[in-house]
């Protein structure tokens, strides 16, 4: 490869529909920040991995974004059936994978409805939930490429 051609890793991605765009960039030490319309995210490593704590891990970003989409659909279930959102909480728990490649290895997601939602509704709520937007890219991975960047042209 040249120092013009950018480097990438392929998975035969398709480009299609609204692309959205981030830029993730280095804060100090293990800590990384990110603007997603306007607002900011960072990430870090604990203490006992080399980082400095000042924020969840992306792997914990990662849970937590399963976690908020499921609480979504669920107000807007209940919001739909004029039911309260009042109570609503989503529970999570994750584990790591002992083997290599590093990764979750499995999610548990419990969620509280409010105390007010009918017997009957519950098995529907469960069958909105688990087809959330994050949950459904979990069972139908995107195609990813990792690209690096080439030098900069010297004057």
């Amino acid at each position: 490869m040249t120092g013009s051609t950018p480097q990438t890793l392929h998975t035969n991605r398709a480009r299609s529909g609204d692309v959205h765009r981030l830029e993730v960039v280095h804060v100090d030490g293990d800590a990384y920040s990110t603007e997603v319309r306007g607002h900011r995210l960072q990430v870090d490593q604990p203490l006992e991995a080399g980082g400095s704590d000042t924020a969840p891990t992306p792997t914990e970003l990662f849970a937590a974004s399963l976690a908020t989409c499921v609480a979504f659909y669920a107000g807007r279930y209940l919001h739909r059936h004029g039911l309260s959102q009042a109570g609503l909480r989503v529970r999570t728990e994750f584990t790591m994978a002992t083997d290599r490649p590093p990764r979750v290895a499995s999610m548990l997601l419990v969620i509280v409805p409010p105390p007010e939602l009918p017997e009957r509704r519950r098995a529907a709520l469960l069958a909105v939930v688990s087809r959330c937007t994050v949950h459904n890219t979990l069972h139908e991975p995107p195609e990813i490429d990792i690209e690096l960047a080439p030098p900069p042209s010297l004057p």
